[in-house]
């Protein structure tokens, strides 16, 4: 069985967020359960493309409109990542050092029509075509009613929603952009009068999937403006929870952390990494250290950080570290916290790979009070690295954080404001002092499975499902 996966983003190759994380690991793991998984996404100017050689296979003309535009598909002369990548270069449209931009819909639509006209020209064709976001959502569409891609029409197309508060919305003036269909049929790209790509490819895949099964059922009620469509498209519906690449995100072989560890010696571990924390930024290593990696953004509930902040270093006896960027309002306040509480709190505005690994060797609680999360990694991360998870109650953080008042191994809140959150931080403060319980818990959470194995064994089963029923 042969699955091709098409992105915008493809960890390590191009990662703005949890899709790069998803698609550069999925694939990797089907490939151990007797499928052939690739993926097809931009060819972007970055620090991968640059650092790399590529050999094009393919060259074509895609018609955009009434414009011809040049494109090739290229393949990396040395591929170590597990799965096949063939790499779109439009270099009219994609070949930037940002992979999102204002004119995302003529630079996607161009990807997409690609990745179709070299799928088509191929002498074997894939058993599945699997899309992923709003940035590839007309791909099912064009393949079931455009008149160039009939040979496609009997191909199953899946799609994941990995978030559904971005649908690639555009006017209805673009429309001529899409190859030939025909328009009796332009409803199946209307939602609200405008073209919206998600909302299409949820009409037209055979089968919709989301990162957790909670995320599923929120969408039914929350989904920006998509609730009446999925529930009325909820028999195709699934929710699988996304799983982690164990191999890049395990303490045991980490080289970016300053020890490596496992579950039998992880307070020895966790402490060099916390160490080397807290003396970069001038923390006590002494204090329970709170961290939050991520964007800052509402979505996160990093508009709340400021007071939120402010308050508990008031009354805790703790620290925090943060690692983001984001809106420059937010950036702007938690910077002049620094100066502040200096030994209590520090925030790195931007992204490091190397020190959200450290963050997460180093931390003793990783703070997650997401306002949506369809899946959510970094408390997946955070468990593997023995830092108890501190979230709110919604999509994937239910899914996989049990309230230690439950038996469990986190701190869940089901109010997801300033005191909500802070009463979270003061249960983990007081938790921490129980230095027993603290340790074992530690443990346990080292040894909590969130590999991919299994998420990519339910992927495979699905597709032999649509298979199946040809």
């Amino acid at each position: 069985m042969k699955i091709i996966h098409i992105s915008a983003e493809c960890f390590p190759i191009a990662k703005v967020g949890g899709l790069a994380d998803v698609v550069g690991a999925l694939p990797k793991y089907q490939n151990n359960v007797t499928t052939i998984s690739q993926v097809v996404m931009p060819f972007y100017n970055n620090k991968f493309t640059q650092e790399n050689k590529f050999k094009s296979i393919y060259k074509g003309i895609l018609k955009l409109g009434t414009d011809s535009i040049d494109f090739k598909i290229l393949i990396p002369e040395l591929n170590t990542l597990g799965y096949d990548l063939f790499l779109v270069d439009i270099p009219k449209l994609l070949f930037t050092d940002y992979v999102y931009s204002d004119n995302d819909t003529e630079r996607f639509l161009a990807f997409q029509i690609a990745a179709l006209d070299w799928i088509l020209q191929n002498k074997k064709l894939p058993n599945i075509i699997h899309c992923h976001d709003h940035h590839t959502g007309l791909i099912p569409f064009m393949m079931s009613h455009a008149n160039n891609y009939r040979e496609l029409k009997n191909i199953p197309s899946v799609f994941t929603i990995h978030n559904a508060q971005y649908q690639g919305w555009f006017s209805h003036d673009k429309i001529d952009l899409l190859p030939s269909f025909p328009l009796s049929l332009i409803g199946l790209l209307d939602w609200n009068n405008c073209v919206n790509p998600l909302a299409t490819a949820i009409k037209c895949a055979w089968l919709v999937t989301t990162v957790s099964p909670s995320y599923m059922e929120e969408l039914k009620v929350k989904a920006n403006g998509l609730e009446s469509l999925i529930t009325s498209e909820s028999q195709k519906c699934i929710g699988i929870l996304n799983g982690i690449d164990i191999k890049v995100w395990n303490p045991e072989t980490d080289d970016l952390i300053q020890a490596k560890y496992n579950s039998s010696n992880c307070n020895n571990g966790k402490k060099a990494s916390k160490d080397w924390l807290c003396e970069k930024f001038s923390l006590d290593p002494e204090k329970p250290l709170f961290v939050f990696i991520g964007r800052l953004v509402g979505e996160k509930g990093a508009d709340l950080f400021y007071e939120l902040f402010e308050h508990a270093l008031k009354n805790l006896d703790i620290s925090i570290l943060l690692l983001g960027s984001g809106s420059k309002q937010i950036e702007e306040q938690l910077s002049k916290l620094t100066s502040k509480y200096p030994n209590s709190y520090n925030a790195y505005i931007g992204y490091d790979e190397a020190l959200s690994h450290n963050m997460y060797a180093g931390g003793d609680f990783l703070l997650m009070p997401s306002r949506v999360e369809p899946c959510g990694l970094n408390q997946m991360y955070s468990l593997r690295y023995g830092t108890i998870p501190i979230v709110n109650k919604i999509g994937g953080l239910k899914d996989t954080v049990i309230d230690v008042s439950k038996n469990g191994f986190g701190f869940v809140h089901t109010e997801n404001t300033v005191e909500g959150i802070f009463n979270s931080m003061k249960r983990a403060s007081q938790f921490y002092n129980d230095t027993s319980k603290f340790k074992d818990t530690r443990k346990t959470i080292m040894q909590i499975d969130h590999s991919w194995d299994e998420s990519a064994q339910q992927y495979v089963s699905l597709y032999k499902s649509l298979i199946q029923n040809l």
